[in-house]
């Protein structure tokens, strides 16, 4: 398997250190930036799988840099997430309408933030396969199949599209209206309370904690 790029980005020496440390670990290669201007210019040329980058920095700050990385064509599959000490809903919901993939909160511990980007990463492209697999949960889109602790699951269309929907990148939060677009489509008129109940059917017949809710956004799929 080929060696996986993580830039991390943050104007704080000693969280430089210590992300770069514990990604290298793992044998990750590491590219490291103290402010979204160096972090734009050194995407553009190494092409990283992964940036994880701070909010509060001098000169531009993540919300602003993410922006900004968001609009350069060679980035579309570069994952994206912060890692802040700002763990306000304000904050969080400006980072994902930012393009951010996912919103990791300081301080965490190692082991969990290796879990965080190792999920990241797993994700698998939906372009390339039908089949999405995530430890007891396999989907296979063509036959309309979920298997999930080697029980096959039989799935209403609409809890079927959500949850492909949802496993199709993990880790990224579809809003509401993502999920109306993708799921019911722009003709039909649903209620944000129909999707709620979907999302908890799908809890009720998988494993919950898969399922998250990101308060004035939307959902995600956490592996």
């Amino acid at each position: 398997m080929a060696i996986q790029t993580v830039l991390v980005v943050d104007d704080e020496i000693d969280i430089l250190e210590f992300v770069s440390y514990n990604l290298k670990q793992e044998n990750y290669n590491v590219l490291t930036a103290i402010n979204g201007i160096e972090a734009i210019e050194i995407a553009k040329e190494k092409t990283p799988d992964l940036i994880i980058l701070d909010v509060m920095m001098p000169d531009m700050d993540g919300i602003i840099t993410c922006q900004k990385l968001r609009e350069i064509k060679s980035l579309d599959d570069t994952i994206i997430t912060f890692l802040s000490a700002r763990s306000e809903d304000y904050s969080q919901i400006a980072g994902f309408e930012s393009g951010a993939d996912d919103y990791i909160t300081k301080p965490i511990r190692p082991k969990v933030l290796l879990s965080r980007v190792k999920a990241l990463l797993s994700r698998k492209s939906s372009s390339n396969s039908s089949i999405l697999e995530y430890g007891e949960l396999k989907i296979d889109e063509q036959k309309h199949l979920v298997v999930y602790k080697e029980k096959e699951l039989l799935l209403p269309k609409k809890e079927f599209k959500l949850l492909v929907l949802l496993c199709s990148k993990p880790g990224h939060v579809f809003t509401r209206q993502e999920i109306l677009n993708n799921v019911w489509g722009n003709d039909v008129f649903v209620g944000d309370r129909t999707i709620d109940v979907h999302i908890r059917k799908l809890r009720e017949k998988i494993n919950s904690e898969y399922f998250k809710t990101v308060k004035g956004v939307g959902y995600k799929f956490q592996y």
